[in-house]
C-alpha cells in the first residue's frame, strides 16, 4: 500500500542517523532476541497523543509491540507513560491502539506513572517483578533503545535485553489505522510538564536523576 511505503520512508528518515550509530545493530539484536524467546514482558515507552491520531514513532511501537506478542516472542507488553505534554495518559492510549491491532487485552499491563524514558523502564521493570517476571525486554526504537541502553544495565539486578524494532520487518506489516475512543484516557484539570517542572528537572529526569532508587533484593 502506498500508504505503507510513506510511513516506512517518514520512520526511516527519522531513524536514519542515530541506526548508524547503533551498537548492535537493530537486526543483531532481533537475532539475539530469537534465540532467547519468548520474554515474560516487554516495556514499551509512551509517546505523546494529540487525541486525534497516533504518531509516526507511536505508530511503530505499538505495532511492533502486537508483532511480539503475535509471534509469542514475548508473552505480555507493558505500555509506560502518563499525561506528559498532553491531557492523554500515553500508556492507556497505546494500549488501546495495541487492543485495536489484535494484542489480547489480557497481555496488556498499564505503566502510567512515568514522566521520563528513564523512568518507563524504571516503573516498568519493578511492576514486573512483582509480577513475578524475570525475562523482561525493553521494545521501542532504535534511537530511544540505545539511548536507554547503558541506563538498562547498570541501574537493575535482572538483566533488560533490548529488540529495537527493525525497518524491513515493519515494512512487511500491513499498514492499518486503527480508531479508539481516548475519552477516558483524558485527564482533568491538566497541566504539561513545561509547566511543573524547570528545564533543569526535564533534562535531570532524562537521565534518570529524579527517580528515587530502591535498593533490590
Amino acid at each position: 500500500m502506498k500508504s505503507n511505503y510513506i510511513f516506512c520512508f517518514l520512520l526511516s528518515a527519522l531513524l536514519l542517523s542515530s541506526c548508524t550509530f547503533f551498537r548492535p545493530k537493530p537486526p543483531k539484536l532481533f537475532k539475539r532476541a530469537l534465540k532467547n524467546q519468548p520474554y515474560d514482558v516487554i516495556i514499551v515507552p509512551g509517546c505523546p497523543y494529540d487525541g486525534k491520531d497516533w504518531t509516526t514513532a507511536m505508530k511503530g511501537r505499538v505495532i511492533w509491540a502486537d508483532y511480539l506478542i503475535e509471534k509469542g516472542i514475548a508473552k505480555n507488553v507493558i505500555f509506560s507513560g502518563g499525561a506528559i505534554y498532553t491531557p492523554y495518559v500515553e500508556a492507556k492510549v497505546m494500549a488501546k491502539f495495541a487492543e485495536e491491532l489484535g494484542t489480547p487485552k489480557e497481555k496488556i499491563i498499564i505503566e502510567d506513572k512515568a514522566e521520563h524514558s528513564t523512568e518507563n523502564i524504571y516503573y516498568s521493570y519493578h511492576m514486573a517483578k512483582k509480577m513475578g517476571f524475570t525475562k523482561i525486554a525493553i521494545a521501542s526504537d532504535p534511537f530511544q533503545s540505545n539511548l536507554l541502553m547503558r541506563f538498562s544495565r547498570i541501574r537493575f539486578k535482572l538483566p533488560i535485553a533490548h529488540i529495537p524494532f527493525v525497518i524491513d520487518t515493519l515494512s512487511k506489516i500491513d499498514d492499518v489505522y486503527p480508531k479508539i475512543d481516548a475519552s477516558d484516557c483524558k485527564v482533568e484539570n491538566f497541566k504539561p510538564i513545561t509547566e511543573t517542572q524547570t528545564k533543569k528537572q526535564r533534562r535531570r529526569g532524562t537521565f534518570g536523576k529524579n527517580i528515587k532508587f530502591e535498593k533490590e533484593e
